[in-house]
C-alpha cells in the first residue's frame, strides 16, 4: 500500500521529534492541526504553539481550532479525508466522529507504559512517584482517556537523577521513531493490538500549583524526585521568609536531623541543606521570585541567609 494521507494533531515541543521524523520521512503529512495562540508571560502576548511554527517551517498546511468538535473544524476535516490521524500531545479529546473516520485508525503516541499513568502529566507523575523504568507507548485512540488498544511499546531505564525535561526529551525522540515502526506495521497489515490490563490502570492527573508545594516532612528521597519531577518547569517550590523560592536539582543525605522539618542546617556557605523525615535535602538551584535562577553558592553570595531559617 502506498504511504496514507496523514492529518497530524499536536501543540508542545513534545510533538516536535514526530512532526520532523514524518516529514523527513517522506509521509504524506497533509495537514497540521494544533492549539490555537494564545497569550503568555507578563506582556501577555499572543504566542504560537511549537507545533505552529514547525509546521510553517516545513510548508505544511496549518489549522488552529478552540474546539475540533466544532461544525466548522469537521468541515475541514473531512474536506482533508485523512487515512491516518497522528496524534501526540494535542490537548483536545477527540470526538467519536473523527477518531472513527480514518481507515487505518488515529494513532496516538503516550509517554509512559500503559496502562500505568494514564491522564495529562504522565512524564511528571512516574518520577514523582520514584519509578525505575518508564517508556512510550504508541495506542490506537478509542474515546476513553488512554484506554485505546496497544501497538508498539518500548521501555527505557530511568535514571536516578533523571529531571522532567531530560525524560521529556528522550521519550519525544524515542516515541517518534517507535511511532514510524507502528505507521509502518499498520500499512502492511502486520500490526498487533491488544487491548491495557485493567487491573494495572494508574492515573497521571494534571498539575496543579499546590503540587509543587514542597512538604519538609516528607522523607527525602520523596522530596528529590517531587524537585526532579517538576524541573526545569513548573518547579517544585518552597516559601523562604515569605517569598516563592523555586528548588530545581538537589540530592539527598541520610541522617537523624536534629531540627524540625524545613530548618536549614547550619553551613549555609557553600551549600543549604534542609531538614526532612529522614535526613536532609541538599538544595543545589535555586530562583527567588522575580529573580535569576542561581546555582546554590551564588545564591547565598547574594542573599544572608540565617541558620536555623525554616522554609515552609
Amino acid at each position: 500500500m502506498a504511504k496514507p494521507r496523514i492529518l497530524f494533531m499536536g501543540t508542545p515541543a513534545f510533538a516536535l521529534p514526530t512532526l520532523e521524523l514524518l516529514h523527513s520521512s517522506n509521509f504524506s503529512v497533509i495537514g497540521v492541526v494544533t492549539q490555537p495562540d494564545r497569550p503568555a508571560g507578563r506582556g501577555q502576548k499572543e504566542i504560537c504553539p511549537p507545533v505552529k511554527l514547525l509546521a510553517q517551517s516545513l510548508g505544511l498546511p496549518v489549522f488552529q481550532s478552540q474546539k475540533v468538535k466544532d461544525q466548522s473544524f469537521l468541515d475541514i476535516f473531512y474536506q482533508l479525508s485523512p487515512e491516518m490521524v497522528i496524534v501526540a500531545a494535542f490537548g483536545q479529546i477527540l470526538p467519536e466522529c473523527i477518531i472513527e473516520f480514518p481507515k487505518l485508525g488515529c494513532l496516538n503516541i503516550h509517554p509512559s507504559l500503559l496502562p500505568k499513568y494514564r491522564g495529562a502529566a504522565p512524564l511528571n507523575w512516574s518520577i514523582i512517584r520514584g519509578e525505575t523504568k518508564t517508556g512510550v507507548t504508541i495506542m490506537l485512540m478509542d474515546e476513553g482517556m488512554d484506554s485505546g488498544d496497544i501497538l508498539l511499546q518500548q521501555e527505557t531505564p530511568l535514571g536516578a537523577t533523571e529531571t522532567f525535561g531530560q525524560l521529556h526529551d528522550r521519550l519525544a525522540r524515542m516515541g517518534a521513531a517507535l511511532l514510524i515502526q507502528a505507521i509502518q506495521q499498520v500499512i502492511a497489515g502486520t500490526a498487533l493490538r491488544h487491548s491495557q490490563d485493567l487491573s494495572a490502570v494508574t492515573f497521571a492527573p494534571r498539575l496543579t500549583k499546590e503540587t509543587g508545594r514542597i512538604n519538609w516532612q516528607q522523607n527525602c528521597t520523596d522530596i528529590v524526585n517531587l524537585i526532579r519531577g517538576l524541573c526545569p518547569n513548573p518547579a517544585a517550590y518552597t516559601f523562604l521568609e515569605g517569598q516563592v523560592l523555586k528548588i530545581f536539582t538537589a540530592e539527598s543525605k541520610s541522617g537523624k536531623p536534629k531540627e524540625i522539618p524545613g530548618t536549614i542546617g547550619a553551613d549555609t556557605s557553600q551549600c543549604l541543606s534542609v531538614a526532612a523525615d529522614d535526613g536532609y535535602v541538599i538544595i543545589k538551584e535555586v530562583q527567588l521570585a522575580g529573580k535569576k535562577r542561581l546555582p546554590i553558592n551564588e545564591f547565598l553570595r547574594g542573599y544572608r541567609l540565617q541558620p536555623e531559617t525554616i522554609l515552609q
